[in-house]
């Protein structure tokens, strides 16, 4: 391989002499915290640092005034009815694991609520761990089945 003239250039080696063109002040100016090779990583030029600006909280989430229900949440995975209308057959039998295994759900969390967005007019026998009144209502009126399966904590 051939390299053009003047494409490549030489290191720039600091500090080794005046002959080098780049020797006493090492290209470092004159003196200061800079030349002197002691400027703290986290000086911000004088104002006031990051750590400082930042208020000071202290406790854990679990133990504030809201922290303790949101710590203790139970987070269900949601589906709503015109999803199982659109993809499943009448007479399908739904569970978590199937809606997991098509996709419909990434992660099953504490269990798989259905909400009743959408008609129905397909018989489902659905398996789940929570459903609205909306999706109850809809789902009984064509004739379809709701197992309520105990909801796993995680």
């Amino acid at each position: 391989m051939q390299v053009s003239e003047g494409s490549t250039h030489r290191r720039k080696r600091v500090g080794r002499g005046i002959g080098s063109g780049h020797g006493k002040t090492a290209t470092r100016g004159h003196k200061g915290n800079k030349a002197r090779g002691q400027i703290n990583p986290n000086f911000e030029g004088g104002q006031t640092p990051l750590h400082r600006r930042l208020p000071q909280l202290r406790g854990r989430a679990s133990h504030s005034a809201h922290g303790w229900k949101a710590y203790h949440k139970t987070a269900y995975s949601l589906i709503n009815l015109n999803v199982l209308e659109e993809n499943f057959e009448d007479g399908s039998e739904i569970t978590p694991e199937i809606l997991k295994a098509h996709g419909f759900i990434t992660d099953l969390l504490d269990g798989v609520k259905i909400l009743g967005t959408g008609d129905v007019t397909k018989k489902f026998i659905v398996h789940a761990h929570k459903i609205s009144a909306s999706a109850q209502e809809k789902l009984q009126a064509v004739g379809g089945s709701i197992t309520l399966l105990e909801a796993e904590r995680r």
